[in-house]
């Protein structure tokens, strides 16, 4: 690896296990295969603290932490390069510590939060997008997961926003063959993968009247509601491991509705399965989805979802094995380093 290569770095992040979500999985594969690469990675999570749940995100705990617990825990560490993984109370006063000390840092934008919190509350952007550029810009570089994201944010004010690409665990996702398919329903099988909640949009799935059946996986706060209003879908719950696998691997089309998503790493999951997407053409999508080969970007998402089945599995399984977890953790290797050098 590269001599500037910091030896320890310590990842200080809201969002850690038992959560279920991009970011998680993200992290872990990034220690995981930097650690094969040489670096050490030491964590600074909510299972350390008293926690909280945040108010409409159950599943998702604040920490209570003050600045002097913060201050002797990174001490204790003594890390070589602090990187901020999310803007909540863990990463504010990490910042806070970088700040005081004169210590660069970098952090990184893994989700839409004005867009989050404005399909919750009437929170203007412009406010959320003034604070989330004032947390940001403070640091040597904004970690991003596309090219489309890196200039949506610059448009925003945002000074360094630096694009880091994700993978896909490919020897996990991977095709099937029909006898072990999941799924007895009625075909063709279109699916939606994630959280359950109204900033996915699922709606824009569960309203499409499609020849076949739909089905979703994952769970949140909006689950209850809609699983009661939507009775010809499929709920199917949480899954993970070899069950999410197969699940991705059994569906004709997987059929991402959100609309606010940074990159959605269920998608490069269900292309590394064989399974073609169907997305509107925005931010994170656009970014993963080769139109008309791998995927169909529209405006429609019932065209997209319909034409879809018309795809090449393996065309999309072809795709994805070009992108691996071990490439994107040298890809953030490669950023801290420059990064460090850069101030």
């Amino acid at each position: 690896m590269n001599q500037q290569l910091p030896a320890h770095i310590l990842i200080v992040t809201d969002a850690w296990h038992p959560q279920v979500n991009g970011v998680v999985r993200t992290l872990e594969h990034l220690i995981f295969e930097g650690e094969m690469l040489g670096a050490k990675f030491s964590i600074i999570s909510p299972q350390e603290f008293i926690s909280f749940p945040m108010p409409g995100y159950n599943e998702i705990c604040l920490a209570m932490c003050h600045y002097g617990t913060m201050k002797r825990k990174i001490a204790a560490i003594n890390p070589d390069y602090i990187h901020i993984a999310t803007e909540g109370p863990l990463g504010i006063l990490a910042r806070k510590w970088c700040l005081k000390h004169q210590q660069p840092f970098t952090t990184a934008y893994h989700t839409q939060f004005p867009e989050y919190l404005r399909a919750r509350l009437p929170v203007p952007l412009q406010l959320s997008y003034a604070w989330l550029r004032r947390f940001h810009n403070k640091g040597v570089g904004t970690f991003v997961p596309s090219p489309s994201m890196q200039q949506r944010l610059y448009d925003k004010g945002f000074k360094h926003a630096k694009v880091w690409g994700r993978g896909v665990n490919i020897e996990r996702f991977k095709p099937i063959q029909a006898q072990e398919c999941i799924f007895n329903d009625k075909k063709p099988i279109f699916l939606y993968v994630g959280r359950i909640a109204v900033e996915k949009n699922i709606e824009a799935f569960l309203k499409l009247e499609l020849d076949g059946t739909k089905i979703v996986v994952g769970d949140g706060p909006q689950r209850e509601k809609l699983q009661s209003i939507y009775s010809d879908a499929q709920f199917m719950g949480t899954l993970a491991g070899d069950k999410l696998a197969k699940a991705f691997a059994s569906a004709d089309v997987f059929v991402f509705p959100s609309l606010t998503d940074t990159l959605g790493l269920v998608n490069l999951e269900a292309l590394a399965c064989g399974t073609p997407v169907a997305a509107f053409p925005v931010t994170g999508p656009k970014d993963i989805i080769i139109n008309d080969k791998t995927g169909i970007l529209h405006e429609n998402l019932q065209t997209a979802a319909i034409n879809a089945l018309k795809l090449n599995r393996a065309d999309c399984r072809a795709y994805a094995e070009q992108h691996s977890w071990k490439a994107s953790a040298q890809e953030f290797l490669s950023l801290i380093a420059h990064s460090r050098l850069s101030k």
